[in-house]
């Protein structure tokens, strides 16, 4: 049977993804001030042959063409984020009234085109004055981020209806603050701890101070899951890869549905307590309508001694000798139908909606076309996977692409192209890819 859209039903979500560093450009545009992003990609051998975001994808002086573009491909849902130093330069303090035009004039449009908003609150780019004061370690953040929230909600809440409170937890804790392979380039486990209980309380009360001021808003909040597999079928790899499953996967969802934190699984993260006040636990709950899940592999894990506190490693797509994408990741799209799985069998569990998912290749322009069909093969095989799991049961309620244009792609720069859009970094073309005709011929 061949697959199409009307086998998810009329009410199922389609949509794209993007976020405001990656594509907007304007850094300095407008009064908006730096963020830890701005500031990180001057640093020395952290981002791919010294790439940034000043200009990326110009999509702050290009939105009106560009969404057009998108209305062109059917598409009838934008996931995008608000920069929250373009809104408040200093992160706190006096609102920037170009910034919000900005946004008010995005969100207008769309629209008008028929193209529905879908706002990510924070995808990871803090105001660097805020870093000076801490950032997610300092637990100020929380409040700090709470009015963040209310400025958004009071001023686009009148028109935008979806909302997600952060982007992908784990990744900007563990890449910014244990890692410190993405900004703001912190290092260290209390670093990590406290960045953790830090947004895992701003996930929170975030959302409570969005559905105080929208009350008839649909908010929820998204993280990033790969499906976990033990390397071999043998005690020590299967207790690594439950211990990497509590850190990638289970973390930030736990806690928000009441659990706590993984601990049992995780005895390390025990020392999160030392952050934690009277009353934290109840805080960290909140009832979300939706959960908003983006995977993009699997991860096979083995047992590893010398690796501190997880004493897990992940075993490499490379040296399992699979098919991999431009970003060294397995091909694996029966990874979508697992993780749904997963999730849906906890307790209470609100709909799902997948809010990322895609492939970056290497794309060429050849006589004016880009012809990606791996890229197109990975779309129709992870929906099906999507329509696999639906099928069985999974309340799963929609599907965003990652991403509408090429962008630029964190410490990776602008190799990886995971965009339906090819992006001319030099002119600023724009040439649909052959995997974004057929989206488009999809939603049609």
């Amino acid at each position: 049977m061949l697959m199409t859209k009307d086998c998810f039903g009329e009410d199922f979500i389609w949509g794209v993804s993007t976020a405001a560093y990656q594509i907007e450009g304007a850094h300095e545009v407008d009064f908006k001030g730096p963020s830890i992003w701005d500031e990180f990609v001057k640093k020395k051998n952290k981002i791919f042959a010294s790439h940034h975001g000043d200009i990326a994808c110009d999509f702050y002086h290009r939105f009106n063409s560009d969404l057009a573009l998108m209305s062109s491909m059917n598409i009838p849902h934008h996931r995008l984020s608000i920069s929250w130093s373009r809104i408040l330069p200093q992160g706190d303090g006096q609102v920037n009234e170009k910034g919000i035009d900005f946004y008010n004039q995005l969100i207008d449009h769309s629209l008008e085109l028929g193209i529905t908003p879908w706002i990510t609150i924070y995808h990871w780019d803090l105001p660097q004055e805020l870093e000076l004061r801490g950032g997610w370690t300092n637990r100020d953040v929380v409040f700090w981020f709470e009015h963040f929230v209310e400025i958004c909600a009071e001023r686009f809440g009148d028109r935008v209806k979806n909302w997600m409170i952060l982007n992908e937890p784990v990744v900007f804790t563990g890449a910014g603050y244990f890692f410190g392979v993405h900004a703001p380039g912190k290092k260290g486990l209390d670093n990590f701890l406290a960045a953790t209980h830090h947004a895992a309380l701003a996930q929170a009360s975030g959302a409570r101070v969005l559905k105080q001021i929208v009350p008839n808003s649909r908010v929820g909040t998204t993280f990033s899951c790969s499906h976990i597999e033990p390397y071999r079928p043998i005690e020590r790899d299967i207790g690594a890869a439950t211990r990497a499953d509590a850190l990638l996967n289970r973390l930030f969802i736990e806690p928000l549905l009441g659990m706590g934190y993984p601990v049992a699984d995780l005895p390390i993260l025990r020392r999160i307590e030392r952050y934690m006040k009277t009353d934290d636990e109840n805080s960290l709950q909140f009832d979300m309508d939706f959960i908003g899940l983006q995977n993009y592999t699997r991860e096979v894990i083995r047992f590893r001694l010398l690796v501190p506190y997880l004493r897990a490693k992940i075993v490499s797509a490379s040296r399992r000798k699979v098919d991999m994408t431009a970003m060294n990741w397995e091909v694996y799209p029966e990874s979508m139908y697992y993780i749904l799985k997963q999730f849906s069998r906890y307790k209470n569990i609100p709909p799902l909606i997948v809010t990322e998912s895609g492939s970056a290749f290497e794309d060429k322009v050849i006589d004016g076309r880009v012809a990606d069909p791996e890229r197109q093969a990975f779309l129709e095989r992870t929906i099906e996977q999507v329509l696999r799991a639906k099928n069985e049961g999974v309340n799963v309620q929609g599907y965003f692409v990652w991403t509408f244009l090429d962008n630029f792609e964190w410490a990776e720069g602008y190799r990886p192209r995971f965009g339906l859009v090819h992006v001319d970094f030099e002119t600023q073309q724009r040439t649909i890819k052959s995997s974004g005709q057929w989206y488009a011929d999809f939603l049609k």
